[in-house]
């Protein structure tokens, strides 16, 4: 039986969204260390602040500054901070309602240590040094020991949400990092393609071969054992051109990528299509691996040169 695989995987994506007139009021007064948030129709302050009423739907524009102090309402130890969170010393995750507000806003709470912390605790907005209209504007909140003149909440105030250079869209930069292993069936796999050779699994009860394999039946449910060489060439069942140039792939575009249907297998896999112009790629076309040196696994796939493939011969496979 063949090592089971596991490795470090990091899942990372810039994500662009626009913003509409009520985030972008609130981002926008981070970064000029005003707290915004909404009032619904029943007199509720939501911060942080959303567009349209959690309970009626109803869209809201009607905007209020509340104070950068609060209440912690719950809260949780984080002993020991990750990549990329807003303290690098451990610290609390804590929910907090700010004075004039109705809900609570979950940000990092600096203290020195779990015992420090408790619902109830007054808090108050650290504010970062360089703000450019994020949540990260806030750096974190920190305990704050209110003189007897402060502890009444602050009622809060109609704001216009205007500001000058308002910010109109953010980029969040989404990451995951984790060990992913692949279990038995695909481990398989990859110890096969080390070789340059395609293996799948059969399934007992349906007979169908499945590349990559999953250990068992999508369809069945049966457990799948009994290896399947398949490939090296396949057919090209749909494709997709792609225009848009990837961060980090050096692949010049427009190039195809494609459901490939290899000889043998009842599943079709994808890989890039080249050695072939990009609009010359079509169903049907007969198509085969190619490695480059060291490569575990094919790097592209490009024409045999055979006739192309009927239609009935892949059309369960689109």
């Amino acid at each position: 039986m063949p090592e089971v695989l596991k490795a470090p995987l990091v899942v990372e994506f810039p994500f662009t969204r626009s913003l509409g007139p009520v985030q972008s009021a609130f981002l926008t007064g981070l970064r000029e260390r005003v707290v915004l948030g909404v009032r619904t129709g029943d007199g509720r302050v939501l911060v942080p602040p959303v567009e349209y009423d959690p309970v009626t739907a109803e869209e809201i524009r009607d905007l209020v500054e509340v104070a950068p102090t609060g209440t912690v309402t719950t809260w949780a130890w984080n002993h020991e901070p990750r990549r990329g969170q807003p303290l690098t010393t451990p610290f609390a995750w804590a929910l907090v309602r700010l004075d004039g507000a109705d809900t609570a806003l979950l940000h990092a709470l600096d203290a020195p240590g779990p015992d420090a912390v408790h619902t109830g605790m007054r808090v108050r907005v650290r504010w970062a040094q360089e703000r450019s209209g994020a949540i990260t504007d806030i750096a974190c909140f920190e305990p704050y020991a209110a003189r007897q003149t402060d502890e009444a909440p602050t009622e809060p105030t109609v704001h216009t949400g205007e500001f000058a250079d308002a910010v109109t869209g953010i980029v969040a930069h989404a990451r995951l990092d984790y060990t992913y292993s692949p279990g038995r069936a695909q481990s398989a796999y990859i110890h096969a393609l080390a070789d340059r050779r395609m293996v799948g699994e059969r399934c007992p009860s349906c007979r169908k071969v499945y590349v990559p394999p999953r250990g068992a039946c999508p369809t069945c449910g049966q457990p799948t054992s009994e290896q399947v060489e398949v490939g090296p060439r396949g057919t090209v069942t749909t494709y997709c051109v792609v225009n848009i140039k990837a961060k980090n792939l050096d692949i010049e575009v427009p190039y195809v990528y494609a459901h490939i249907a290899l000889d043998g297998a009842d599943l079709a896999l994808h890989g890039r299509i080249a050695g072939i112009p990009y609009d010359q790629v079509r169903m049907g076309l007969r198509v085969e691996a190619v490695w480059t040196e060291g490569a575990r696994y094919p790097d592209h796939y490009r024409p045999t040169g055979e006739p192309d493939a009927e239609y009935d011969t892949y059309r369960e496979l689109l």
